[in-house]
């Protein structure tokens, strides 16, 4: 069970900056939502990815940004689409960044969707096959572990074949940065075939820990218990690897409005509100308050916050002084 007082972190609106009416001229609003972060005691700053679906800045490329104009906190991706990218290039630049920052860099990577045509299209613009990203992915992984480890690496499998390779620079932290994969218990079904129960069993024996989206704090609960058992069933340290939340939250003392602003955003985000009642809390700082505590008693070490509104800095001011001081 994690303490009643969890990490936070923020997710940068990396995509959202560019929902506006004209193209965005600077990316000066990140990196002072970044430095509001930090300054007021959260623990963490994390930031998206897509590469075509749905636009934002390249997420490793603002990361080294945002280190650049911080000191402590700790910089993650929620979550990174590995799968679209080659691993020797991607540990070359998770290096980089990790020491640019000083050893604070955390991925959080999943698999990614090929639900609908731009999702689709987003695989085959990047040359990679959509029905193989879950094989990529992991292949992946066991790179850039052994590269972020000193190597040498030798790997022959179906999508990367490396020789004894090494590689410079290593990441600053020891054993390279901490990859947590993605899980959602709301796919697991009992039975062999299940997709919840194979996201468990991936990040339990790759991972350094987890990441989930749109579950319930009730499935939340059952996600961290049985990423527990399958870990310690594989000689892991549960205790020792990290679970985290993504939630998306307006707050708002109108409930109502509250409701529209997120709704407006999450359509202009995705298209459509993909999740429904899945997101949340949309309300005032109390209702927010409790949410986020029902998934930190539910297991949740560190839960990271996106502001669902066009106004960014606005309800970063209200998280920070209705919501945050009860969490920290």
């Amino acid at each position: 069970m994690s303490p009643s007082k969890p990490k936070l972190g923020l997710l940068l609106p990396t995509r959202g900056l560019l929902l506006g009416p004209t193209p965005p001229q600077n990316a000066e609003l990140i990196l002072r939502l970044a430095q509001q972060a930090e300054a007021a005691g959260l623990d963490s700053v994390w930031v998206g990815d897509s590469l075509t679906a749905k636009p934002r800045l390249e997420p490793l490329t603002a990361l080294a940004a945002v280190a650049a104009r911080t000191q402590r906190v700790r910089l993650g991706t929620s979550v990174l689409l590995m799968a679209l990218r080659h691993p020797v290039l991607l540990a070359q630049t998770l290096a980089t960044v990790d020491l640019i920052s000083q050893g604070r860099l955390v991925i959080a990577a999943g698999v990614g969707g090929a639900f609908n045509d731009e999702q689709r299209q987003e695989w085959d613009n990047a040359g990679v096959r959509a029905a193989r990203r879950t094989s990529r992915m992991e292949e992946m992984v066991r790179v850039i572990k052994g590269l972020g480890s000193g190597g040498p690496v030798t790997h022959q499998g179906k999508h990367f074949q490396l020789s004894d390779l090494e590689m410079q620079p290593t990441p600053v932290q020891q054993g390279g940065v901490p990859i947590l994969l993605a899980c959602h218990w709301r796919f697991h079904r009992p039975g062999e075939g299940s997709v919840g129960e194979a996201q468990v069993q991936r990040a339990a024996s790759l991972g350094d820990g987890l990441i989930s989206i749109s579950d319930t704090p009730e499935e939340y609960a059952e996600l961290v218990e049985r990423f527990d058992s399958v870990a310690a069933e594989l000689g892991r340290n549960p205790a020792g690897m990290e679970k985290v939340m993504y939630l998306t939250v307006n707050v708002d003392p109108d409930v109502p409005r509250a409701r529209e602003d997120a709704e407006r955003y999450l359509t202009g985000y995705y298209g459509s509100n993909i999740w429904g009642s899945r997101w949340g809390p949309f309300g005032d700082s109390e209702q927010v308050k409790e949410r986020l505590l029902e998934y930190a008693e539910a297991g949740a070490q560190t839960l990271v916050v996106r502001l669902a509104s066009h106004e960014p800095e606005r309800q970063l001011d209200i998280f920070l002084d209705r919501v945050a001081p009860a969490l920290q």
